[in-house]
């Protein structure tokens, strides 16, 4: 009895199909890849390049039923004007103060304390953002 081959014999033919396909995505999976690093790289530069204001909640100081007062260090380029927005929970999450504030002072670092009135009795305040237009 003989044995029945189900396969090519090796080095034959040439490249089999499933060897040519598995080059072909590698292909596909480097080019997805370089482009994918790209487009993360260009959303980078863009964030720090562009981004011309930045702040940082320093620390909140809940000084009555109806006040909150949030001190803001704000980092920009000299002469830029902004808009940074801060917001203040009540102890169940409710926000009970909304406020946007104005950087309009030229300096390229900016220490200031701002006052929220509130609704409610604040637990916690937050830096949303800052914009400069």
């Amino acid at each position: 009895m003989s044995a029945v081959r189900e396969q090519l014999p090796e080095g034959r033919y040439g490249r089999s199909a499933d060897e040519r396909a598995d080059r072909k995505l590698r292909i596909v999976g480097a080019v997805l890849g370089v482009l994918f690093l790209a487009l993360m790289g260009w959303f980078g530069w863009y964030y720090v390049v562009d981004n011309k204001i930045s702040a940082e909640m320093i620390k909140f100081d809940v000084v009555s039923d109806t006040e909150v007062q949030v001190h803001l260090e704000v980092r920009k380029d000299e002469g830029v004007k902004g808009v940074c927005t801060l917001r203040s929970r009540a102890e169940d999450g409710t926000e009970v103060a909304r406020k946007d504030v104005r950087i309009d002072d030229p300096a390229t670092r900016v220490d200031t304390v701002f006052s929220l009135r509130t609704t409610a009795r604040a637990t916690s305040a937050e830096l949303i953002g800052c914009t400069a237009p």
